[in-house]
């Protein structure tokens, strides 16, 4: 689902659904209260718990900045986990990831993080009884990455890392008269660190919170078959689809992003836009399209051997490229909770 754009300015249907966003407030400071005051436990793991996620609703590009932080968690030698609600998935309680799990099983977004990094991975309503089951099965990881969370407080974080469009704040209203989930004015709450990075992905610093600038990239295209295989030397570079017929579907919060980026690569294309973690049950293009673009967050709902004969889906995945500071602040952050990272040398991190 597109955002309002009412979400970003204060008109008149902002106006009116201000009172409510304040009935909004109110709940947030008692759930927040519960925990403040010891009425619910925080639960404190063994290891450092990393969040990443946003303060306002849809797309801000929280999925592929946690893949980069766990893309530079394994290049530094620390073995990491993801422990996930599982948004749109079937299944209930908690649920490890394995080599055969399914969107069903996980949820799109977590099954996508499991299989682009290949890190243990949890799902479940309760992070804290996910957090646990991860640990308990695979006690070699050194530290959580809670994939979204920022506003679940049944978890103790010791890092936050939050993430920002385009959009910044919007009209700065929380919901539904804007769009943000939380009230960022709120005090960290007992037994968590109010330390926290800030991470600008569309490479302008629209949020009123100094952070580092990144850019989302799209680079390579993969057959469908090639990627759940994960055969990288059969991607192709967009510019070879440049002069084909194409659609580019997108499951997204916001697929007007992903056609943007598209056409910036001077690929011309039919867009289809759907829904917000589309399940793909039946196929939404016809079955005579030549190409079909995909992102990698739908690419996970469709096996190659259920699409017709002579169609050709290219998985396009998404990537973030962030500064070196961002590097190095990510790394001294972390180096404060664990100690030096075991993949570098020892020593003072370079200016």
């Amino acid at each position: 689902m597109t955002p309002p754009r009412a979400w970003q300015r204060r008109g008149w249907a902002a106006r009116l659904l201000w009172p409510l966003s304040q009935v909004y407030r109110l709940l947030m400071a008692l759930n927040r209260a519960r925990y403040r005051w010891g009425w619910a436990p925080i639960h404190r793991p063994p290891v450092p718990v990393v969040v990443v996620g946003n303060w306002i609703v849809g797309g801000a590009g929280k999925t592929p900045t946690l893949l980069l932080v766990l893309d530079l968690l394994a290049r530094w030698g620390w073995r990491a986990g993801v422990v996930s609600r599982g948004y749109g998935r079937a299944s209930h309680g908690v649920v490890l990831a394995h080599r055969d799990s399914t969107a069903a099983s996980l949820g799109d977004e977590p099954l996508l993080i499991h299989r682009r990094s290949g890190v243990p991975l949890a799902v479940g309503e309760r992070r804290a009884e996910a957090v646990q089951a991860l640990l308990a099965a695979h006690p070699e990881v050194q530290l959580i990455v809670c994939d979204d969370g920022l506003q679940h407080h049944a978890l103790a974080r010791d890092l936050s890392l939050l993430v920002f469009d385009a959009r910044g704040l919007g009209n700065g209203w929380l919901l539904p008269a804007g769009p943000l989930r939380q009230d960022h004015h709120a005090r960290p709450l007992p037994g968590s660190r109010d330390a926290h990075l800030v991470l600008h992905t569309d490479g302008v610093q629209a949020a009123p919170l100094h952070g580092h600038l990144a850019q989302r990239r799209l680079n390579l295209a993969w057959p469908l078959a090639d990627w759940w295989a994960g055969r990288r030397t059969a991607a192709v570079p967009l510019a070879g689809l440049r002069d084909r017929p194409l659609l580019a579907a997108a499951g997204l919060a916001q697929p007007e992003r992903f056609f943007t980026m598209l056409s910036a690569e001077g690929l011309r294309f039919d867009p289809l836009p759907l829904p917000d973690h589309a399940r793909f049950d039946s196929l939404p293009w016809p079955a005579d399209t030549p190409d079909v673009l995909v992102t990698e967050k739908d690419a996970v709902k469709l096996r190659p051997e259920a699409m017709p004969p002579g169609q050709r889906v290219w998985v396009l995945p998404l990537d973030l490229q962030a500064p070196p500071d961002f590097e190095r602040e990510l790394r001294d952050a972390l180096s404060a909770l664990l100690g030096p990272p075991p993949g570098l040398p020892h020593g003072p991190t370079p200016h």
